[in-house]
């Protein structure tokens, strides 16, 4: 129960990375307040965790619009007179090349990736800087350097919010807030398998892209990713800022 009582947000929480975030959050502790685009989605999570008589709420919205970003922190701070911690993992990740990203595959990238952490930071700094305490996670990218050719807009969004996440830690430390970020490596999303599957790829040939591409040899999970979210968030780190948890089984992008 490390995070017993604290109020944490989580963007994107209705599946994947997000959804393994929020439940072990929950299982920590934590009201956890999490948002999606899916409506479906996010109550079948909330009522999930429910059941478990642990705490948490869903809100739905798109990220990607500053309005919803005011609207999700605010709901946050609703829920519990304040907010303890926020974790940006809302993120899409779209494989074109550089040349073939058109403008508005390019905005609805940075407009997710990088705009929306953006405003939601700024949003929960005014309750944070006034709290004098505060934790914000964003959820990075093996791919923020330089990328893979074919995920240019998005590696160029995650080395933005890379920049966000070292700016944050800076200038706001004075007043107690606290900004890192998570590395992740390689967790296979339910796209990319349904992806293989078409390409006729049994899980046999699916589990052994980790053996090849991975030092570790098993691709991450959500949970693994939420461990290292829990560190963050939790008062054992009250001392760390700007710093990066690398959870990639020793997996580098190109």
């Amino acid at each position: 129960m490390r995070l017993q009582n604290k109020i944490i947000a989580v963007t994107g929480g209705t599946k994947g990375i997000g959804a393994g975030i929020v439940r072990i959050l929950a299982g920590e502790g934590a009201f956890v307040v999490f948002s999606g685009r899916s409506k479906t989605e996010g109550e079948s999570l909330a009522a999930e965790l429910k059941r478990k008589n642990q705490k948490a709420g869903f809100f739905q919205a798109d990220i990607s619009k500053v309005k919803d970003c005011f609207a999700f922190i605010e709901k946050a701070v609703e829920s519990g007179g304040r907010i303890d911690g926020l974790v940006n993992n809302a993120g899409i990740f779209p494989t074109f090349s550089l040349p073939d990203t058109n403008e508005d595959l390019y905005n609805q990238v940075m407009s997710t990736n990088v705009k929306g952490p953006f405003f939601a930071i700024q949003r929960a700094l005014k309750y944070m800087n006034e709290q004098k305490k505060g934790s914000i996670v964003n959820i990075g990218s093996t791919h923020w350097r330089v990328g893979p050719k074919d995920m240019s807009a998005y590696s160029i969004s995650k080395g933005a919010l890379r920049t966000l996440t070292e700016h944050v830690a800076l200038h706001y430390i004075g007043n107690g807030v606290r900004c890192n970020w998570v590395t992740v490596g390689w967790v296979i999303s339910d796209g990319e398998i349904e992806k293989f599957k078409k390409m006729g790829k049994d899980r046999a040939w699916i589990e052994g892209l980790a053996a090849e591409h991975i030092p570790s040899g098993i691709f991450q999970t959500p949970e693994d990713i939420a461990h290292a979210c829990v560190f963050f968030l939790s008062d054992e780190s009250s001392q760390v800022t700007g710093a990066d948890i690398t959870v990639t089984g020793g997996f580098h992008s190109p």
